[in-house]
């Protein structure tokens, strides 16, 4: 897989994620594991250099 096939996953998987967690109560358990989930992916994308500016809907 390449950088950027790996890019294009992490950026669509975040994408997700953030929907699934608008969905859910910010007290719930399952906003919580996503959570975990959610910066994990933010910490590789910021690594990887792409701005999250525009794609994070979350902000925390």
């Amino acid at each position: 897989m390449t950088e950027g096939e790996m890019l294009k996953i992490s950026v669509e998987e975040f994408s997700r994620l953030q929907g699934y967690m608008l969905l859910a109560e910010k007290d719930s358990e399952i906003y919580k594991a996503m959570k975990i989930r959610y910066i994990e992916l933010k910490v590789i994308l910021s690594a990887s250099g792409v701005n999250l500016t525009e794609i994070d809907r979350i902000k925390e």
